[in-house]
C-alpha cells in the first residue's frame, strides 16, 4: 500500500462515517413512517418525542452528507443525545425497570408491549435506543477525525 493510496482512503472515510449515520437516520424515519401510515399503527407519546428527534437527522445528515460538512457533529449529536435518552426512557419503562405506565399505552390506545411491535425480535423501543447510539458512534468518529 503507497502513501497515496492510504492518504485517499483516509479522505473518504469522514465521508463513510457521514453517510453511514444519514442511511441509519433515514431507514428509520423511513421504517416508523411506514408502521404509522400503512400499517396504521399510531405511535405512542415516546415514539413521537423520538421521532421528532430523528426526523431531522435524516434530512441534516443528507446535506451535511451531500456538501461534505464534516462540522455537522456540532448540530447532530445533541439531537441525537436528547432522542437516545427518550429511548432509553422507553425502553426502561418497557423492561418494567421504571415503574410506570406507557402512555397511551392502554388497551383503547398503541401499546409498544404487543407482539406486533417487534422487529427482528427486539421490541421498538430498543431498536431506537441501537439507531440513536449508532448515529451517535459515527458521529464521535467523525468529530475524532475532522477535528
Amino acid at each position: 500500500m503507497t502513501a497515496a493510496s492510504d492518504a485517499q482512503g483516509i479522505a473518504y472515510r469522514p465521508v463513510a462515517l457521514l453517510l453511514s449515520a444519514w442511511i441509519i437516520a433515514l431507514s428509520a424515519s423511513l421504517a416508523v413512517l411506514f408502521i404509522g401510515e400503512v400499517l396504521g399503527q399510531a405511535p405512542c407519546n415516546l415514539c413521537w418525542f423520538q421521532r421528532a428527534f430523528m426526523f431531522p437527522l435524516a434530512i441534516i445528515l443528507g446535506l451535511a452528507a451531500w456538501r461534505s460538512d464534516f462540522s455537522i457533529w456540532r448540530y447532530a449529536a445533541p439531537l441525537a443525545l436528547f432522542g437516545a435518552a427518550i429511548a432509553l426512557y422507553h425502553s426502561l419503562l418497557y423492561a418494567g425497570i421504571v415503574p410506570a405506565p406507557i402512555t397511551p399505552c392502554t388497551a383503547t390506545g398503541p401499546s409498544c408491549t404487543d407482539d406486533a411491535m417487534l422487529i427482528v425480535g427486539l421490541p421498538i423501543p430498543f431498536l431506537s435506543v441501537l439507531t440513536f447510539g449508532a448515529i451517535l458512534f459515527f458521529l464521535f468518529q467523525l468529530r475524532r477525525i475532522s477535528t
